[in-house]
């Protein structure tokens, strides 16, 4: 009966590790990959084309979180999220198709290259009288691209379950941290903000652990033990989060007119459409006291329209005056309908009308 329960508890573990496969790396080697796509990528490479792609530069889109690495073993000082975030934003800017990135980050670089090669063809110009073209100007950008990795916090939620019976058991841990991006575009024209966006990304950590402690007998001791934790790769969760300030921010500059769609019907794409609803929903806001304590947090509304209606039975009247010149219009009430008065202008101004 023993063996039964210990065997049944066993497959059940497995069975449960398997499972885990889909969000677990693979124990085996395995060959390098062109890259990661992200569930936001797809929506990204989906929207409509611009008007006109948009050169823009990015000089440094940096950690400034401050954050590094925790350990309860020791002092680390491994940074908690990847140092090459520009890279990342230069790449998701460039598979999206709206903008045309410039290197500015190793500016440096690029023009100490751009003097070699002017040097070269300066001394082979004074060797012989061969004439070589002039090095084109460099692009420059109408807009700029600033911010950074603004938050990185630790153990949003923390938990856990476990039980035991007789020495055999399980238990499993979670744990949940979340990265904040911001992104915000600047104008080079005259350093205005033009528009601002930020995105949240959470970083999930699993841990799930069986084991068995028993005596099968009385100098037989079994003992075993398995387990697999998962973990959200950081630098993942950050590109993810990277995506989808691209993708906000695009879709916010078509609303705002800062630049345009290639096809003006594609505003009622359905891309835009999903990110209006998940804007709406995810906008809330949030009420305090007179104490400053949190009263509530409800989803923020809209600006009322109200259609303005004329009571029933109004009508409009022309007013003229003694030559039939149209002077002006005015209202008809519902108790005026009869009056002798309004009557006459009306009459009065056709009979007028008829003449002239």
């Amino acid at each position: 009966m023993l063996s039964a329960v210990v065997t049944a508890a066993m497959l059940s573990q497995f069975a449960y590790l398997s499972g885990c496969e889909d969000m677990a790396p693979s124990i085996y080697t395995t060959r390098a990959t062109t890259g990661y796509t992200t569930d936001i990528h797809n929506d990204l490479i989906s929207l409509p084309p611009p008007k006109d792609k948009i050169v823009i530069a990015i000089y440094k889109f940096r950690d400034q979180t401050g954050q590094y690495k925790t350990s309860a073993q020791a002092t680390t000082f491994s940074t908690a999220v990847t140092q090459g975030a520009t890279s990342m934003l230069i790449k998701v800017l460039e598979d999206s198709g709206w903008f045309i990135p410039i290197e500015r980050e190793g500016l440096a670089n690029l023009l100490n290259e751009r003097k070699i090669i002017r040097s070269t063809r300066m001394q082979y110009k004074a060797e012989g009288s061969q004439t070589l073209s002039s090095l084109p100007p460099l692009l420059y950008a109408g807009v700029l691209l600033e911010g950074g990795i603004i938050g990185y916090d630790n153990n949003l939620i923390t938990g856990g379950l476990g039980i035991k019976y007789f020495g055999l058991g399980g238990s499993g841990q979670l744990r949940k941290d979340k990265v904040t991006i911001y992104l915000r575009l600047v104008s080079v024209r005259n350093g205005g903000v033009l528009k601002s966006v930020s995105t949240t990304k959470s970083i999930l950590s699993r841990e799930v652990d069986f084991g068995i402690y028993r005596f099968v007998s009385v100098k037989r001791l079994l003992e075993a033990e398995t387990g697999l934790s998962t973990n959200e790769p950081t630098t993942i969760c950050v590109l993810e989060a990277i995506e989808k300030a691209v993708y906000d921010l695009i879709i916010e500059g078509i609303l705002d007119g800062i630049w345009e769609l290639k096809n003006s019907e594609d505003i009622s794409s359905q891309a835009i459409q999903n990110y209006l609803k998940e804007k709406q929903e995810t906008e809330k806001t949030v009420v305090f006291d007179n104490e400053g304590n949190l009263v509530e947090i409800k989803d923020t509304e809209g600006p009322e329209y109200i259609e303005e209606s004329e009571p029933e039975g109004v009508e409009d009247i022309v007013i003229a005056d003694e030559i039939g010149n149209i002077v002006g219009v005015d209202k008809i009430q519902p108790e005026d309908v009869n009056n002798n008065e309004n009557i006459e202008k009306v009459e009065d101004f056709n009979s007028k009308a008829s003449t002239q």
